[in-house]
């Protein structure tokens, strides 16, 4: 298992949250730094692939500093709870809400995606932006968002995927394992985050794998959606 900080004994969990509150000062700038502003595109796409359900309740998971719940106000829900483990992130995305009046449309929550606080039936959509390579225990966590989902409702998973084809495989490898983390560990000032990513993304399960886990699972009408020659993957799946 991908752990950011192999040298403690702190469970996956507990590692994560630590991580992301250690970066959250500088995460915005480096998600849009390190990806050259692609990653707003593929929130949008995600985001999109939704409009046909016109949800009024979305659960937005792994939010982070709240860039994809901000990004879902294009569906003009009623509510939209971000959920977290990160207080740090989280203090970060209620400065966004709270700056740009978007609160009770957007409320952030702290709390586990894996034991997510809410009954099942509750949500019409469900979001992930790069949180489910981070699951301690990924069934686990894809299973509560079954649960949490109305029959009929569907959840959009945007997350980093491995390329197949030439050149973009050499070119991204390279990139991921030797640049994202020095400019990570420059910026950010701490390097295990930014090695921990190429790692986790290395043994995520990703493409036709991931679909089969959904499937598994008892989603349904399962799509997948490479994005940016397969640098990322949207996964569209409905319950």
């Amino acid at each position: 298992m991908a752990l950011p900080y192999k040298d403690q004994s702190a469970s996956k969990k507990a590692q994560i949250a630590g991580m992301f509150n250690n970066i959250a000062h500088r995460y915005d700038f480096l998600n849009h730094f390190l990806s050259l502003g692609i990653d707003k595109l593929w929130r949008r796409k995600a985001i999109n692939l939704l409009k046909p359900k016109s949800p009024k309740n979305i659960l937005d998971l792994a939010t982070g500093t709240g860039d994809l719940a901000i990004a879902a106000l294009k569906l003009n829900p009623e509510k939209i709870i971000g959920l977290d483990i990160s207080t740090g992130m989280l203090a970060k995305g209620n400065e966004k809400i709270k700056k740009r009046k978007l609160h009770p449309r957007i409320e952030l929550l702290e709390g586990d995606s894996e034991n997510i606080p809410y009954s099942e039936n509750h949500f019409d959509a469900i979001t992930v932006a790069f949180g489910v390579r981070n699951f301690e225990n990924l069934e686990k966590g894809l299973s509560e968002m079954h649960r949490v989902l109305h029959k009929g409702g569907a959840c959009v998973i945007l997350e980093f995927s491995k390329p197949r084809s030439f050149p973009m495989k050499q070119l991204y490898g390279f990139y991921f394992k030797n640049i994202l983390p020095l400019l990570g560990k420059m910026v950010s000032k701490d390097q295990s985050a930014y090695t921990y990513l190429p790692e986790s993304v290395q043994e995520f399960p990703d493409g036709p794998e991931f679909l089969a886990i959904l499937e598994k699972l008892q989603f349904r009408n399962l799509r997948i959606y490479p994005v940016s020659f397969g640098i990322a993957s949207i996964y569209y799946a409905e319950k």
